[in-house]
């Protein structure tokens, strides 16, 4: 159970990165985050945090 969590933590953290990625870029429009360099930052650092959770917990034996 705690590893489908970890799964779920992780690609929801991943997907936001993603999101705030495109938006802190300029590539997703209509917010106040667009083209802000602050939210280009969170975004690449949760989407490396969300990938890094999804590999462990697909490795871990279970």
């Amino acid at each position: 159970m705690a590893r489908f969590f970890s799964q779920l933590l992780g690609a929801i953290l991943a997907l936001a990165g993603i999101v705030w990625l495109g938006q802190g870029i300029g590539l997703i429009r209509g917010s106040f985050m667009t083209g802000s360099a602050l939210w280009a930052v969170i975004g690449a650092l949760c989407l490396i945090a969300g990938a890094f959770m999804l590999y462990r917990s697909m490795r871990r034996p279970g």
